[in-house]
């Protein structure tokens, strides 16, 4: 399609998509932890806690990449 191969698209789809998916959890967190009255320790721990798996993902994806896998 246009030029692009299958796998050429879906990388571009898992990447911005994805990306745009971590943001908008973290604005949810983010939200959360204004409305729960959390204080800056209870929004660190809900960040490091509940944004720890994306971390690690985007990590995972990093890692990949530099090794070439």
């Amino acid at each position: 399609m246009y030029g692009f191969s299958e796998e050429q698209i879906a990388d571009f789809g898992l990447t911005f998509g994805l990306s745009g998916f971590i943001l908008f959890m973290l604005f949810i967190i983010w939200d959360l932890a204004r409305k729960s009255k959390a204080g800056r320790l209870g929004t660190f721990v809900l960040f490091f806690v509940l944004a720890f798996g994306m971390f690690g993902f985007v990590a995972k994806s990093i890692i990949a990449k530099l090794l070439g896998i």
